[in-house]
């Protein structure tokens, strides 16, 4: 688990702001869910024999004996309020959520056990039309954002009943060549035979290369949504690549999975995946309810970022620097600092603290990374001014007053200005 320092901050601030603009573009309500659940939701929607809930959950026990979980992904918890708050009943949603998710994994580039996501949901629409959309929204957010360099990854899973026919021949290709595997696909062989053909493992590649593809043994409804999907995709111009060894990790997808993949961020290739998963809400004891959604990690958006831009993630603590030179006028400095905030409610303005010469304050204005210095020495507080020092360009230096400060501010820092130079 890793802490995200200030000089961090401004560019998740600036991820979170944009995706959040994004989503209101089209119309999805934020949802704001627990970070700690019952264990039992984790293990009736993910699945008991996955790795995440048999290798990677924080659970305890409460003072009542009850087994909790941290969230490891946010889907359950938010089908579980969909249920609980009368959300889904007869209607259709769309829903998003934002913050930690926890898994005890190996930590790597990209790749914390305190981790934030953005997930995106939408219940109550059965066609491929909002399976379209979500992917449309994801391929939006790379446009917002400026992030190249990923593309994305498709493919269908089908109903639970073609799955089931597919895993039998699965397993028997699987089992003819069983020396071949590895450890960990033998394992997985009879407890989850589809996620063998994620296996990262070269080793094996060619093997699962030769596997039977699901594809094979869709029926023509599952088909036909596939294809419609396919369609609605080419013609917004979004392209993708069929990947028909693409499961997903969780139990509850079916139909559409998938995922938008990078290589630059190492064995992390995933930025952002999702899909179809119909049947989780009946199987929490909803009624029957068609959904789909998706998730993304913030951790490797703003690995992206920063990949993109190598000063993406320095950012400044302050607009406007004031600096004081006499103590007694502290409380003067502090009530012009308020006033300018009430006239400039975005712009930053960081007030020394802790005393110290002007030529000491100045050094932590421009550590502070602010466009501006304001200072208030003797003279300045006997004429009522405030003299203008601007930090990250070669304009010479103002007096203005300080009745006209607040209103003025604004102007000062976008662009120069010709009156009350001082030479």
């Amino acid at each position: 688990m890793n802490d995200i320092l200030p000089d961090q901050t401004p560019l998740w601030q600036q991820l979170e702001s944009t995706l959040t603009r994004v989503l209101h573009s089209y119309g999805y309500g934020e949802i704001r869910l627990p970070i700690v659940e019952k264990t039992e939701l984790f293990k009736r929607t993910i699945g008991e024999v996955t790795d995440i809930v048999e290798k990677e959950m924080y659970t305890f026990e409460d003072r009542n004996g009850d087994s909790l979980t941290l969230r490891p992904e946010g889907t359950a918890g938010c089908v579980r309020a969909g249920i609980e708050q009368g959300l889904l009943h007869n209607q259709t949603q769309r829903l998003w959520y934002r913050g930690p998710m926890f898994r005890h994994e190996r930590p790597q580039k990209g790749r914390y056990r305190q981790f934030h996501q953005v997930g995106v949901e939408a219940f109550g629409f059965a066609g491929p039309d909002i399976d379209a959309e979500l992917i449309m929204i994801s391929a939006r957010f790379w446009k917002a954002l400026g992030i190249g360099h990923l593309s994305l990854e498709l493919n269908t899973l089908g109903t639970a009943e073609e799955r089931g026919r597919y895993r039998l021949e699965l397993i028997n290709y699987l089992q003819a060549h069983h020396q071949q595997l590895d450890d960990e696909s033998r394992d997985r062989l009879t407890r989850n035979p589809l996620r063998v053909l994620d296996s990262k493992n070269p080793d094996i590649a060619e093997l699962i290369a030769g596997a039977p593809a699901l594809l094979d043994h869709l029926g023509s409804d599952s088909r036909g949504h596939f294809e419609q999907l396919c369609g609605l995709l080419d013609q917004a111009d979004i392209r993708y690549r069929i990947n028909p060894r693409l499961v997903r990790g969780l139990d509850y997808y079916s139909h559409t999975v998938f995922e938008w993949v990078t290589d630059r961020l190492g064995a992390q290739s995933a930025v952002c995946a999702g899909g179809r998963y119909d049947g989780l809400v009946a199987q929490l004891g909803g009624r029957e309810t068609p959904a789909i959604g998706f998730a993304m990690g913030l951790e490797r958006l703003v690995a992206l970022l920063q990949e993109e831009d190598e000063t993406a993630d320095t950012g400044s603590q302050a607009d406007v620097y004031l600096a004081v030179t006499d103590s007694d006028a502290t409380g003067l400095a502090m009530g012009l600092a308020e006033r300018c905030r009430e006239q400039n409610p975005d712009t930053a303005i960081l007030l020394n603290c802790g005393g110290g010469a002007l030529g000491k304050q100045i050094k932590r204005a421009d550590r502070s990374g602010a466009r501006l210095a304001l200072i208030l020495g003797p003279d300045e507080i006997e004429q009522q001014n405030v003299q203008v020092k601007f930090l990250r360009d070669s304009r010479a230096q103002l007096m203005i007053s300080q009745q006209d400060l607040p209103t003025e501010l604004g102007k000062l820092l976008a662009s120069p200005s010709p009156n009350n130079r001082i030479d």
